[in-house]
């Protein structure tokens, strides 16, 4: 279950119907991934069929949908260019990258930069950049993965540098479902863990957001203090104990998060 979104307010004298249902089409394919005949699409976006063809036919002209042998339509590859741009002007990534790149050759284990979505107020992290472990899951390798602040590292890190009204305010809004069997749901248990992340500088989670996974996380600062996103370091169980972990990874963390806040 994805995270409720809560975006910016605006005039409904400005808001463009026909935009909303075109994005509302290709939104359909986040919980779809797979190719849709019009009538998948229709109940997928919560239109009509007419509206679906209409739609799926502009999309296709553009390049943003494709269509399969069977005529079912798919995602296209331009969206990898809309991606492209938006990671080449990001200014953070751009600072982040060689940082990153150094961090992966020193600790050995999956990097990963998230960026804090204060647009859709804080309720979720998107992954940015993640240079890859030695062993990976196919969905944990991909940049634009979007997982709930409250149960990553990263996540708790940066609401770790919130106040307790803010905190409180975005754990209440929170769809708290597990990501795994061991995904710490309760939320008096979730304020605990981002308390710790308060006194420690860092977050540490064991199998939050994946099976098998252990991960270290340090919140990113703009100027006034606020968090931006986190740079994580991931390994697995198989190889790490807790305090190994914490003790090797969490000053990497953290100075790679110092040095890029600010």
């Amino acid at each position: 279950m994805s995270q409720p979104h809560r975006f910016p307010t605006i005039d409904d004298r400005l808001f463009l119907q026909s935009v909303s249902r075109a994005l509302d089409v290709i939104e359909a394919y986040a919980a779809s991934p797979r190719p849709m005949s019009l009538g998948e699409i229709a109940e997928a976006a919560g239109i009509n069929k007419s509206a679906a063809q209409r739609i799926g036919q502009t999309l296709l002209s553009r390049g943003y949908l494709e269509q399969t042998d069977t005529g079912r339509l798919k995602l296209g590859r331009l969206f990898l260019d809309r991606s492209f741009d938006y990671l080449r002007s990001n200014e953070l990534i751009e600072r982040a990258t060689p940082i990153l790149t150094d961090l992966r050759k020193a600790a050995e284990e999956r990097i990963d930069l998230s960026l804090f979505d204060a647009v859709n107020d804080n309720l979720s992290i998107v992954y940015a950049t993640r240079l890859q472990s030695k062993r990976e899951t196919f969905y944990a390798t991909l940049s634009g993965r979007r997982q709930p602040s409250f149960a990553t590292s990263g996540g708790r890190a940066c609401l770790a540098l919130l106040s307790d009204e803010e905190v409180e305010d975005i754990l209440e809004r929170s769809v708290m479902v597990r990501l795994t069997p061991r995904t710490e749901v309760d939320r008096a248990a979730v304020r605990e863990t981002i308390e710790e992340a308060r006194r420690d500088g860092y977050c540490l989670a064991v199998e939050q957001a994946l099976l098998g996974e252990i991960a270290v996380a340090a919140a990113i600062r703009d100027r006034e203090g606020r968090p931006v996103g986190a740079i994580h370091i991931a390994g697995s169980l198989s190889e790490w104990t807790e305090p190994d972990f914490r003790r090797r990874f969490a000053p990497m963390a953290m100075e790679a998060a110092g040095a890029l806040s600010g």
